[in-house]
């Protein structure tokens, strides 16, 4: 298939993200050059200026507003189902700002046999390389983590869930599952796959997409000549944000692996924020209150987590 033949739904998901929607719009013409493309954008009932600023500076996009904050998860799916027919979705956080030729990169391994996700490099706002790549999730993993750090038990072999290795991230490589800010999605393996689970609400919900494609027999295809800067959220120092991370990681793993595995992924992470709680990190003593919370852990994510 040609570039021309190609059609890109371009997906962002907005939660008052005015102030970052500027950036990344300026960024998709020359991103996606000379590949041709739709933008929607659904709005998860902003309290900012976000639907005006995707107004006035994409008129010709289609905007979803979701009249409340639905999820991220949730927010795609609705994208893509307003968003008209494609070849391929290609999914952004707000906080992201693409290369230039980005896009095209990506598709080039998209259209490559068993390909259902491509993703690229990822650059912070200071340009440091980020590890955004990805192990399957198991319990080992989850107390390697908690007992030795994700950075070093990255580097392992195939201890960590997180891989750290530089090496692995200068040629092309498939991986279990990536950070999901900035991906390519053959449409014919979201078809396959299904949509993106919305009980997750925020968090594990790209895990649990990628994992699925690998259940349906196709691949996330890392890319490193595609690449893109996310200038990365405030999950890891938000104690409002990081306990719905951290027990995400719990429903996931009871859904993968069953009750046991989650119990065992559970002590590890209690480990592993109580240890961090006991040096003084805030998000970590918010994270032990939810994680020996049961009420708190069984109910379903919504927007009161991040209210």
């Amino acid at each position: 298939m040609s570039e021309a033949d190609e059609t890109v739904l371009v997906v962002v998901v907005s939660f008052n993200s005015g102030h970052l929607l500027p950036g990344l719009l300026a960024t998709l013409p020359a991103a996606l050059d000379p590949v041709p493309w739709r933008l929607a954008v659904a709005d998860n009932g902003s309290h900012d200026d976000s639907v005006a600023v995707v107004r006035d500076l994409a008129p010709e996009a289609v905007v979803v507003e979701m009249g409340r904050n639905a999820g991220y998860a949730a927010g795609i799916n609705a994208a893509v189902a307003a968003g008209g027919a494609c070849t391929a979705v290609l999914v952004l956080n707000p906080d992201v700002r693409l290369d230039a030729g980005c896009v095209p990169t990506l598709l080039t391994a998209l259209r490559e046999p068993e390909v259902g996700v491509a993703v690229p490099l990822l650059r912070d706002a200071d340009g440091v390389r980020i590890d955004s790549l990805r192990r399957e999730p198991s319990v080992l993993r989850a107390w390697a983590d908690a007992v030795i750090g994700a950075d070093r038990a990255g580097r392992l072999g195939g201890l960590g869930e997180t891989i750290t290795d530089e090496a692995r991230y200068r040629e092309p490589c498939d991986t279990a599952w990536a950070e999901g800010s900035v991906q390519l999605v053959d449409v014919e393996c979201w078809a396959r796959v299904g949509d993106w689970d919305e009980s997750y609400f925020l968090y594990s919900e790209e895990t649990d997409f990628h994992l699925r494609v690998g259940d349906a027999g196709q691949v996330v295809r890392f890319v490193p000549t595609a690449r893109a800067t996310h200038l990365e959220g405030d999950s890891g120092v938000s104690p409002r944000l990081w306990p719905l991370l951290t027990a995400n990681r719990v429903r996931l793993a009871r859904r993968r692996q069953g009750l046991a595995a989650a119990w065992a992924v559970w002590a590890a992470l209690v480990l592993r924020e109580a240890t961090r709680a006991c040096l003084g990190r805030p998000p970590a003593r918010a994270a032990v209150r939810v994680l020996l919370s049961p009420r708190l852990l069984r109910r379903p994510a919504g927007p009161e987590w991040v209210a």
